[in-house]
Formats: structure tokens, sequence, C-alpha cells
């Protein structure tokens, strides 16, 4: 995998996960108690031996830059690297990126600067645990120019998704964005015998390509004003009549796109046998390594729960919850079907002595009831707080919280006074 350079797609503004990215990019946002989602195609690609990595960044980036610089280093005797390339004014270009194929386009004379053959493109927001090894293989072994990872879907899903023709020998024959219900008949593929029986036949792309390296350049010249790679540079490669291949992959995958799918992916990690696995050592999620004190739990039951390192909790129960790093649940709190970001920093002991009723210390006080929500870093919330989520309660954005899909979000450093009920 020598011959492999990946580039990790940082993303633009990141509207439908607002409020989460109003201060950050989207592959910066946490995941999992103690990771961030670049984390993960991050070490997909380690664990794939893919050494040579480039973070694509432009909006919100300063934390993601900074997690990336502080996480990923590699001693002096490894050539390997993960770097950030930030959105850059040069005597070619005037301008940001202004999508995902513009931004390898103004990236590539950084990327020239290093041997390789193949490029893998790759998206920083979201959760699968895949062996980049095999889609290599499969595109040497099939002389591919591109080739193309899907997922199965169903026809209830295949709308949301940009659908792949596969005919013979894997070979992608057309392609379109997003179709609707009444169009899927023209469009499924001759998929397995098994997936056929699930319905699922319609090939989905993940967002995830592997160009051969001249093929890759040649596309981004011909097509100057394109800008991304779904919409445009696909579609192109398909009518310039390229061996496009598709890579089909059967394990776990989703897009964390939305705020409902990034509650439903967060959760699913408490399950007993998730589907993305953290505690495959095969397949290790790396991230910054902090030097953490273990959590502390008194008094508090817990069920279907994940705790992260440095908590202190004392809640009456935690239920189907992920409770991030450093977080404090005071007692006589309740937290069902939420996440707990966790903070940056602990508690102060004397902010927590003062009880300050208008500006409570980071973490969660004493008697709350929450539920159905998002609570992101540094958030203060008081005692006797009552927060219940649902599909009773509209959708927008209120003075100190956001409503989306019935799941209450609490944004970064917002305060919640005593006695706050939602």
């Amino acid at each position: 995998m020598e011959n492999v350079l990946a580039v990790i797609l940082g993303g633009g503004q990141g509207s439908r996960l607002f409020p989460l990215t109003k201060t950050r990019s989207k592959p910066a946002v946490p995941i999992g108690g103690k990771y961030r989602l670049v984390d993960i195609p991050i070490s997909n690609c380690l664990n794939s031996h893919i050494r040579k990595i480039y973070v694509l960044t432009q909006f919100n980036s300063a934390s993601l830059n900074r997690h990336v610089k502080n996480t990923f280093t590699f001693d002096a005797f490894n050539p390997g690297f993960v770097d950030v390339l930030a959105a850059e004014q040069t005597i070619s270009s005037q301008s940001w990126f202004q999508g995902t194929a513009d931004a390898v386009r103004q990236s590539m004379h950084h990327m020239d600067n290093h041997e390789f053959d193949y490029v893998m493109i790759l998206s920083g927001d979201q959760l699968y645990q895949m062996n980049f090894k095999e889609m290599m293989k499969a595109h040497i072994d099939s002389k591919a120019d591109l080739s193309i990872a899907t997922i199965p879907v169903d026809a209830d899903d295949a709308t949301g998704f940009g659908i792949m023709k596969v005919g013979k020998d894997s070979k992608i024959e057309s392609f379109v964005e997003k179709p609707g219900k009444e169009e899927l008949g023209d469009w499924a593929s001759d998929v397995p015998d098994d997936l056929k029986k699930k319905g699922q036949h319609y090939l989905a792309s993940m967002g995830i390509y592997v160009f051969s390296k001249e093929v890759l350049r040649e596309l981004l010249e011909q097509n100057p004003d394109a800008t991304d790679f779904g919409k445009e540079i696909i579609p192109s490669a398909i009518s310039k009549k390229k061996k496009i291949c598709s890579y089909i992959y059967g394990g776990y995958w989703t897009d964390i796109g939305t705020i409902k799918s990034f509650y439903e992916a967060n959760l699913a990690l408490t399950d007993a046998m998730p589907s993305f696995n953290l505690y495959d050592t095969s397949r290790m999620v790396y991230t910054r390594a902090r030097m953490l004190p273990a959590s502390k739990v008194s008094g508090t039951a817990l069920e279907r729960s994940i705790i992260a390192e440095g908590c202190v909790v004392e809640a009456s129960r935690i239920e189907h919850t992920l409770v991030g790093i450093r977080s404090r649940i005071g007692r006589g709190t309740t937290v069902a079907d939420s996440i707990i970001m966790g903070n940056d920093s602990f508690p102060k002991y004397e902010e927590i002595e003062q009880k300050n009723a208008d500006f409570p210390p980071v973490g969660i006080g004493e008697r709350c009831f929450i539920q159905n929500c998002i609570i992101d870093k540094n958030a203060r919330i008081g005692n006797d707080v009552r927060i219940n989520g649902g599909d009773h309660l509209a959708d927008g954005n209120y003075d100190n919280y956001t409503v989306v899909d019935g799941i209450v979000v609490v944004p970064k450093g917002s305060i919640l006074k005593d006695g706050t009920n939602i």
C-alpha cells in the first residue's frame, strides 16, 4: 500500500448537523465518547497500511487541524504522514474550495511532492470499518480507471443516495443522483442472490473512490469547472468510456449527515453486539491519547451505557446513554437515550461548592431528568433541570437549545439555569 495516497475531505459548512457544527467542522464532531469523526477514515487507512494521508479542511477548521496535529504523528524512521491541507489562495487559484473535486484539484500540487500510483478519496463524516487493501486489490485486478465503493440498499433507502447501474464484471454503466421511487425500476443491478432476498437490488455510492493517479489528473484537467465528484466527475468519466468498477461492501456503514443519524449511530454503540465494534483489536480506532484518570461512579444504576475516561458520575440512573470524557453528573439525576459529549477540562471544585444558580459548573447538576438529548461539550446544566425530548416538541432554534426531529441539542458551552424545563 506504499503506492496509495489517501485524501480525506473535511466537508463544507455541515448545516444539517447544526448546532454541532456551529464552531467546528463535521469531521471534528465528537463521537463515541472520546473520538472525533475524522478518526474513523484515518484509522481505516492506518489499519490498511496506508501511511500517506492528507486531510483537506476549510470551514471552521481550527479544532480539526489541532486534533489531527496532536493525534497522528509518526516517528523519524517512518516515512508516513497525516497532514492537514487547508484551503489557500495561490497564483493559479484565488478562490476557496468550491466542492469535493475542486478541493482535490487545488491540492494536487501538494500531492505531487510524493510518489504514488493511486489516490483514495474518503469522506470525513462516515462511520464504518473497512479493509482498504481488499478494495485496492479489486481495483488493480480489474485494471479499472476508477473504483467506487458501493453498498446494497433497498428501494426505501435508494432515493437518498447516488445509485450505480452495474453490469458484467462489476463495471458501472450509468449513475443517477437520488432517483425518485418511480425511476428505480431502471436502476436495479445484478446483485448476488442473498442481497436479492433482502430486497437490496440497488447499489449506492458510499463516497469512497479509488482513482488511478493519471486518470484523476486527466478528469480534473478536462473538467476545469467541475466542483463535485458525484455530480460531475463520475458522470464525465462514464461518458468518456473510462473503466469504472463497483466494489460492493457488505459491512456496516452509515453517513453521519444529520442530527438524527448522528444520534442513532452513537446510541447504537451501546448495543450488546454493536455493528460498529470498538472492541475489535484488529480494526482499532485511534484517537488522541489523553492522560485521564479512570471514571468514578457512585450509587448509579447503569444500563446499556458507555462511560468514557475521567468522569465523575453520581446519578441515580443512566440508561441507553453515551457519556463522554470528563463528564460530571450530579446526584439524583436520571439520563436516558442521550449523548453527553463531556468537557474539555475538569469542573472546578470551587464552582461546584459555590452553587451559583445562574452560572452552574460544567456538567450536569443534581436532580435532573434528561431524555432524548444531545449535550455538547462544556455545557453547564444546573440543578433540577428537566429536558424531555420527543415528537411533542416543535423543531427550531431556541435561546439555549435546538430541537431537531424531536431531539434536544444543547450547544457547546450553553448554560441552562437551575429549574429549566424543556
